[in-house]
This record gives structure tokens, sequence and C-alpha cells, in this order.
């Protein structure tokens, strides 16, 4: 879990917050949450925005990737970190959720960040 969330860190604005606790690392840009990881029974997940069909498609081809835990189920998948998804799909899944949240950023966001 650790590694992945340095790798939202290495985005662009990025901040760690812990608004549900100490167990729950939060990671936003803009003021808005783009990651949210928890530890259940040993086993490790993060909530991450989606494009609501590319969601759906996803939990179809994906064991791993389940709707959001506690969270808009059209909007946001909860992703196993371990499991048979790779790296590379992780890091584009939270590629997309980070570019999703930064998109929707106001200019004035926008232009703080960069």
């Amino acid at each position: 879990m650790e590694k992945w969330i340095e790798y939202c860190l290495s985005k662009q604005g990025s901040l760690l917050t812990f608004p549900f606790g100490s167990d729950i690392p939060v990671v936003r840009v803009g003021g808005k949450m783009f990651a949210l990881f928890r530890r259940t029974d040993g086993s490790s997940s993060v909530n991450l925005k989606c494009e609501p069909f590319r969601a759906e498609a996803l939990r179809e081809q994906f064991a791993e990737i389940s709707p959001g835990y506690h969270m808009n189920k059209r909007h946001w998948n909860t992703v196993q970190l371990q499991g048979s998804l790779g790296d590379s799909e992780i890091k584009t899944l939270i590629d997309h959720s980070y570019e999703l949240v930064y998109k929707g950023l106001t200019k004035e966001e926008k232009k703080a960040i960069s």
C-alpha cells in the first residue's frame, strides 16, 4: 500500500491527508480526493474515481475491482492491491482517477498547482 501512496504523491499538487482517521490515508489534488486507501483483514485496497462506463467494464474484467466501498458506486471503484492486477494496471487506474479529479478543478485551482 505504501508504494501506491508514494506513487499518488508523485502527482503534481497531490497531498496526503487523514480526514477519516490515522489508519485511512487519503490523497487529494486541489482539495479533492482521488485515492482513499484502506487495510482490512490483512489486505489493502484503494478507492479510485473512474469514468462510469469504464468502471463497469473494469469490474467485469477484473475480480480485484468492485464498486467503490462507501462511495458513489457509479463513479468510484475499490481496487484490491493484491491479486492478478499488475503494477502497470494499478498505475493506469491511479492516473485515470487523478486526471478525472484534476480536470474537474477550477482554473484558479489548476493555476495554483502548476
